[in-house]
């Protein structure tokens, strides 16, 4: 098991043990050891049982647990609870801002078991009379469950990219001389996904490429094998004929509404029986579109029309991980990053980056160790130090500044003034509605050390929908303020979402592409958000921090 495994074990045991009303000191030493053990960089299963003890906040009881898991990969504590609640109580737990307390509530007070059964009795409005409920909570329950559903049974992209690559490559190991590639969502880059898809050129049967154990439904028939990989993500594998690979690449590839806007406008074009899919737009007297780019937006969000862009041979040249030569939104241990500062800007550097803009969390964000102006100055007097010793390498001097719920920027103006540069994001009071919401991202855009909007809805892919806003209103006040918007690049975020990046050119304004590390390993989730930006066909240009050091340093200033 890996560390993070072993700490959300240890964090599902201090729930489940809340659920049951245990023993609180219990609960928060579990709760204190899956933050802990999911920060920890060495590896667990490397370590003796007197340095697993040693660690601070385990102890020699923690410890022995830990062991439990990494011998026999289940704790017995934990099995003896799940064993006293019922897997649909258990299932609760996974929604997001639902708490064992009031799980405890609906399943004592209403008999409710399971997921279907809470959303049943929400829909039937007997959750209003109970303690610590009422009218709003019942209405955010019921939004929180409605998401919950619809997300059941996907997945980050980062999530699968990886083992769909290693079954992609164990595939054509086994199979060498026969066309595979991955397709569908996942060849698209999607931001969320229900499977890996994989197209595979022959006829022949494939069923025996996965154990039975791992094989769900196949047929002598079917062109199209669900089963599962090692690790119990969902496939599904695609045949046909070697002669027809590229056609059939290309139509799995596609979005419907790509593909039906595709058909429509090339009505002639027979591209049935095609082996290689360059030759299928090369029917159409088109140039090469990428997977990313095969999509339909809806009018509002901008003119997003990549086959007229391809008819006129104006396709974006896609920005690529390598242009990205700044690392612009990072955390240090000054706020809640695992790394200092140093380690940070040494790793920055070695990876290749000519810079690195540090944005520790602002004075408000408490609960992120977030800076006061004192803490602010003995950074600054650091990265000063820092930049002499690192030259030609540059640490830019950030904060990610809470946007406080009018709309004004943490610190004071005398303060403000002295950073490099701002990133403004929402971290509290998400439940706005998107006219509050709306008028208090563009009061921080409006003001004049604001030099990107963070994250701008806050969404937690598959966790937390984003609050409500104007997409319009906002991305219209960043091109008349000059105020970048970033595309979070955390694959749990991945904000602003790809699909208003089209609007967002079309209005002047640039991207900025930000890992959001809070360790050393957190930048390169960097790429990430290069992958989904080029879904929005975002170039180099419009991109900020491809800039040179000059370039970014004046890009700061607003000039």
């Amino acid at each position: 098991m890996t560390n993070k495994e072993i700490a959300r074990t240890f964090r599902r045991l201090g729930e489940i043990m809340e659920l049951h009303g245990e023993n609180p000191f219990k609960i928060r030493s579990y709760q204190s050891a899956y933050i802990t053990l999911r920060k920890l960089e060495t590896p667990l299963t490397d370590m003796s049982d007197a340095e697993i003890a040693a660690i601070k906040g385990v102890g020699k009881a923690i410890a022995g647990k830990i062991r439990e898991l990494l011998d026999t990969g289940k704790m017995a504590t934990l099995e003896k609870y799940k064993a006293m609640t019922p897997p649909g109580v258990q299932e609760m737990l996974d929604i997001a801002g639902f708490g064992p307390k009031k799980i405890w509530t609906v399943w004592q007070d209403l008999g409710v078991e399971s997921v279907g059964e809470l959303l049943y009795a929400v829909n039937e409005n007997r959750l209003i009379e109970l303690k610590g409920f009422g009218p709003k909570t019942q209405e955010d329950l019921r939004q929180k469950l409605a998401y919950y559903q619809r997300t059941r049974h996907q997945f980050h992209y980062a999530a699968l990219e990886a083992p769909a690559e290693a079954l992609l490559q164990r595939l054509q190991n086994q199979m060498p001389d026969v066309p595979l590639s991955l397709t569908g969502a996942i060849r698209r880059r999607c931001n969320v996904l229900e499977n890996i898809e994989i197209l595979i050129g022959t006829e022949a049967d494939v069923a025996s490429l996965f154990d039975e154990e791992n094989l769900i439904k196949t047929g002598e028939t079917a062109t199209a094998i669900q089963a599962r990989t090692a690790e119990g993500y969902p496939v599904v594998l695609h045949r046909c004929a070697a002669a027809a690979f590229g056609s059939r690449l290309f139509r799995h590839t596609a979005s419907p509404a790509f593909l039906e806007a595709f058909i429509q406008r090339f009505p002639g074009v027979d591209f049935k029986n095609i082996a290689e899919e360059t030759a299928v737009f090369a029917k159409a007297n088109l140039p090469y579109i990428a997977p990313e780019l095969r999509e339909v937006l809806p009018p509002e969000q901008g003119s997003y029309r990549i086959l007229e862009q391809a008819t006129r041979g104006a396709l974006p040249a896609l920005l690529d991980p390598s242009d990205i030569r700044g690392i612009v939104h990072a955390h240090s241990t000054y706020s809640d990053g695992l790394h200092s500062l140093r380690e940070m800007a040494l790793h920055v550097r070695e990876q290749g980056f000519t810079y690195l803009g540090i944005t520790d969390h602002s004075k408000a964000a408490f609960y992120a160790n977030g800076l006061s102006p004192e803490r602010v100055l003995e950074q600054w007097a650091e990265i000063d130090a820092l930049n002499q010793e690192l030259a030609p390498f540059r640490i830019f001097k950030g904060i990610e500044s809470d946007i406080l719920n009018d709309g004004s920027l943490d610190y004071e103006t005398e303060l403000l003034q002295q950073f490099d540069f701002i990133i403004a994001s929402v971290h509290s009071n998400l439940r706005m509605d998107a006219a509050k919401a709306t008028q208090r991202l563009i009061a921080a855009i409006e003001n004049p050390y604001t030099t990107i909007l963070g994250h701008p809805t806050g969404r937690l892919l598959l966790s937390r929908e984003g609050y409500p806003i104007d997409y319009k209103r906002i991305i219209d006040a960043c091109a008349a303020n000059n105020v970048a918007i970033e595309l979070n690049a955390n694959p749990y975020r991945l904000d602003l979402d790809w699909s208003w990046i089209p609007y967002a050119l079309e209005r002047g304004v640039r991207m900025a592409v930000n890992p959001d590390a809070h360790s050393r390993e957190g930048i390169h989730d960097v790429r990430f958000g290069v992958l989904s930006a080029r879904k929005g066909g975002l170039t180099a240009a419009d991109c900020i921090n491809t800039l040179s050091i000059e370039g970014f340093a004046r890009f700061c200033t607003k000039e």
